[in-house]
Parts: C-alpha cells; sequence; structure tokens
C-alpha cells in the first residue's frame, strides 16, 4: 500500500494566515473478489478493549490489590467512564503525604494512540514486579481515566461527544450535564490538588501532521525552566519523545483545553501536559521513517511512568543512572 499526505491548494479561512487544507491518498490491490476490507487511520482501540483491559486488572490476584476501579460518571448516553486509583495499601504511614498524579486519554475518540499509549502506563504501573512501579505506588497515588469520552469511541466519532462537543475545547466551565466526564473530571482533579496536591497531570493524544511523541506545556514567565524539566527529562528516558518538539505556551485560543483551564485553576503547579503522539512516525532516533507499532506505543506509555520516577528522585533504575548522573551535573 503507497500513503500520501500533503498540502493542497484549498485554502483555510480567515485566508490571510495562508494555510491550506491536506490531502490523503492511498492505493491498494484487493487480493480476492467480494471480500470486505476495512481501512483504519490508525490501530483502534475499542471501548470494548478497554473493558476488557480493566477487568483484567481487577480480577489479577496481585494488581487488584494495589488499584482500585469506580465509575466516575455516566455519559450522556448512559455509559460508564470509569477511572482507576493505582497506590500502595501496604506502606501507609506515609500515605497522606503522597501527591497525585493524573493521566487521561481519549478525549477526541479517533486519537487511538492515546489510549495504546495509556495501556502500556497501566502494565506497568500496576506490574507487581517491577522495582520503578512498587517505589511510585508507595510514593504517589495515580488517578487514571483511560478514556474521557466513550461515547465518541462507541459512535465512532473522531473529535466530538455525542453533543457534537469538542470536550478537550470545554474545560473552562464544562456542564455537568452536556459534559460529564469533563465536569467529573476536573472536580476529581481538583478535590485531589485540595487534599493532597497535584504533582502532574498528562492528558494523552494524537497528532496528524507531526512526527515524533512531544508535549505541550504552559509558560511562566519567572521561572520558564520548571515546566519544561520533565518534558526534557522524559526526551532523556524515551527513545521516542522530543523535546525539541515540545512547546510551552499560554495561548488565549487554548484556554478552554484541559492544560492551559487546569493550570489557571491548580496555580503553582508547573507539571500539566498535553502529550501528543504521532500518527506519522517517527524521523529521529531508532525508529526514524517507520511508523510506531501498538508495542511501541505503549512502551512509551511506560517510558512516561518511568520518567516520573526518576524526575521525582524516588528511583533510579541502572539503565537510566546515567541520565540522572548528567541532571545533576547540569548537562
Amino acid at each position: 500500500m503507497a500513503v500520501s499526505y500533503f498540502a493542497n491548494n484549498v485554502r483555510k479561512e480567515p485566508l490571510y494566515l495562508n494555510k491550506t487544507y491536506y490531502t490523503l491518498t492511498f492505493t491498494h490491490e484487493f487480493e480476492y473478489s467480494n471480500d470486505s476490507v476495512y481501512f483504519a487511520y490508525s490501530v483502534p482501540y475499542t471501548y470494548s478493549e478497554l473493558v476488557e483491559d480493566l477487568s483484567a486488572i481487577e480480577i489479577d490476584p496481585l494488581r487488584c490489590q494495589y488499584s482500585y476501579r469506580k465509575t466516575l460518571c455516566k455519559t450522556l448516553a448512559g455509559v460508564n467512564c470509569d477511572y482507576l486509583t493505582v497506590t500502595s495499601r501496604e506502606r501507609k504511614e506515609n500515605s497522606a503525604q503522597r501527591k497525585c498524579i493524573v493521566i487521561s486519554a481519549r478525549v477526541h475518540p479517533g486519537e487511538t494512540v492515546g489510549s495504546w499509549m495509556m495501556r502500556g502506563v497501566l502494565k506497568f504501573i500496576t506490574d507487581p514486579n517491577n522495582t520503578e512501579a512498587r517505589l511510585l505506588r508507595e510514593n504517589f497515588i495515580f488517578k487514571i481515566i483511560p478514556m474521557l469520552n466513550p461515547d465518541g469511541v462507541i459512535n465512532g466519532n473522531y473529535r466530538c461527544s455525542l453533543a457534537g462537543c469538542d470536550l478537550n475545547r470545554r474545560w473552562k466551565a464544562p456542564s455537568k450535564v452536556i459534559h460529564p466526564t469533563v465536569y467529573h473530571t476536573k472536580k476529581l482533579v481538583k478535590e485531589s490538588h485540595e487534599e493532597r496536591g497535584v504533582y502532574l497531570f498528562v492528558d494523552l493524544h494524537g497528532h496528524s501532521r507531526k512526527h515524533n511523541v512531544f508535549m505541550y506545556g504552559c509558560h511562566n514567565q519567572k521561572s520558564p525552566e520548571e515546566s519544561r524539566l520533565f518534558p526534557y527529562l522524559l526526551g532523556k528516558v524515551s527513545s521516542y519523545f522530543s523535546f525539541d518538539l515540545s512547546r510551552f505556551g499560554n495561548q488565549k485560543s487554548k484556554e478552554s483545553t484541559a492544560r492551559i483551564s487546569l493550570y489557571k485553576d491548580l496555580k503553582n503547579v508547573p507539571n500539566i501536559f498535553t502529550m501528543e503522539s504521532t500518527f506519522s512516525g517517527m524521523d529521529f532516533g531508532p525508529q526514524k521513517g517507520a511508523h510506531l507499532t501498538t508495542e511501541d506505543l505503549e512502551n512509551m506509555g511506560r517510558d512516561l511512568v518511568r520518567a516520573i520516577a526518576v524526575y521525582s528522585e524516588i528511583y533510579v533504575a541502572p539503565d537510566l543512572l546515567a541520565i540522572h548522573q548528567m541532571l545533576e551535573q547540569g548537562q
């Protein structure tokens, strides 16, 4: 199959920006007559697959010991929007001091790469045999919302909810009735911050034009480095992540996104990010010139969580020791 994606001659409004739309073309030779063939923009990940993954964690005799599944709310169609709380139940002496890490995905239903990264997050942080995961559970409380827009996923929407809303443009003032998943997620984040403090928030997305995996963060003019350190470190931990592609700003046009809305509401929390994975493939590193497989995306989710362990200095695995020493030396 040959695939091409390019800027065409159809101009976008307003015309003075001189931007155009893009065209996707592909050719496919059908091998069999009277056959049914399905074409997917990216590897699908359905609501049913999420339910199976969450159920597998629940029934695992080890993973269920430190993970708790709960329904955040019902969607407009009456579907459960579930989330997991993951933390250690063994070491209780520091439980009140554990800060909260919130990771979410699939607010845009078509961005299935977000779910594959989320799958890597879930597999890693509930791993009973991994030292890094265990120490993270002993030092943090994870609130994980794997699918913020189940209705959109189930009904095949690319960007919107059943109400026709882009839910990632409703965080500033979400409606409990029309945008229930965003309303209750924002409530969960703010309550967690008031109770123990939010250490990091990451919303997982997909990007249709840029290569690699990268982040959008906010910008503190007085201390610009504070929101850049974690992505910089993540770029050292992961061969998929590009710090150079990451951007930091408080654009007025993005005020209703999760990133900027929560940055303003939580105050003094620098680590609030949108993490974008390419649909197009990699242009650097070992995967240069190739699309990311589902295994690659799961590895990216794992790398995201591993970077938290290094950033918080609770543990540095032997394969990351050189990175930690480099940071200590200010390189």
